[in-house]
């Protein structure tokens, strides 16, 4: 089927997305996403009107977006056409924002983070939404969304989040961090994993901290900072301390 669309013009597929029983509508709109031509995407732009089209066929689209294994830059662009001056429900907000960050992440991935503008403008919604969230849920889908982009650049926002925020803040912010390579934990990152797990400036949840040991564990650990996390782990509940060293134990193997 996605063979058939990739050769069938515009009109053709804004027609048969446009006739097709209700039912059949999310297969096709995954269908589109996934032939990513140009008739395809352009069909969809005239075919999705987020403003009255079901949330669950929003969705569909956010999602097929997100997951697509070799974006383009212009699947992107359609993406970002959509959010942009919306009025959203928030679930397809949310959806949208994340799509954002994995569009992102995947074009970088595949050496054309710098070729194109629209980069730019997906990293630059993501971190204007960051800065004018006001409530935690909206501040942790943010940072969710630049996890999955995983620009270093973005690094020290992550950093001020997962030392300075409530604790749903901490997680997300540490969790994104941790899906960098490990040429990106500098010992700045670092520090600031060693400052949340011995909470040198305030008291910090359980499972920040041990986002903060695996973190410091999982790039090439120093002496120093197995023997401190060992040394904490005497004054943890059982649980949290067999697990870390549990993780040493797997690191020494």
């Amino acid at each position: 089927f996605i063979q058939m669309l990739r050769s069938a013009k515009k009109r053709d597929i804004l027609q048969l997305l446009r006739k097709a029983p209700e039912e059949m509508r999310p297969f096709l709109v995954e269908a589109a996403v996934a032939t990513q031509s140009m008739a395809s995407l352009a069909a969809l732009s005239d075919f999705l009107d987020f403003s009255k089209e079901p949330k669950s066929l929003l969705e569909k689209f956010l999602y097929a977006a997100a997951f697509s294994p070799r974006p383009s830059g212009e699947l992107l662009c359609l993406v970002l056409d959509k959010l942009d001056g919306q009025q959203l429900v928030p679930e397809i907000w949310e959806a949208g924002i994340v799509a954002v960050g994995s569009l992102v992440g995947k074009l970088c991935q595949h050496k054309l983070c710098g070729l194109q503008q629209v980069v730019e403008r997906g990293v630059e919604t993501i971190l204007r939404g960051l800065r004018g969230a006001k409530e935690e849920p909206e501040v942790v889908i943010h940072l969710l969304a630049l996890g999955n982009a995983m620009l270093p650049e973005t690094i020290p926002t992550l950093l001020e989040h997962a030392e300075d925020g409530p604790t749903a803040v901490t997680t997300a912010a540490t969790s994104a961090l941790q899906r960098f390579p490990a040429p990106h934990i500098s010992s700045k990152v670092k520090r600031v994993m060693r400052r949340i797990f011995h909470q040198k400036r305030k008291s910090y949840d359980k499972t920040c901290r041990l986002a903060a040991a695996e973190l410091l564990l999982d790039n090439h650990p120093s002496p120093m900072d197995v023997i401190n996390i060992l040394l904490a782990t005497s004054e943890m509940e059982m649980e949290m301390a067999t697990f870390l060293l549990l993780k040493v134990q797997n690191s020494l193997r």
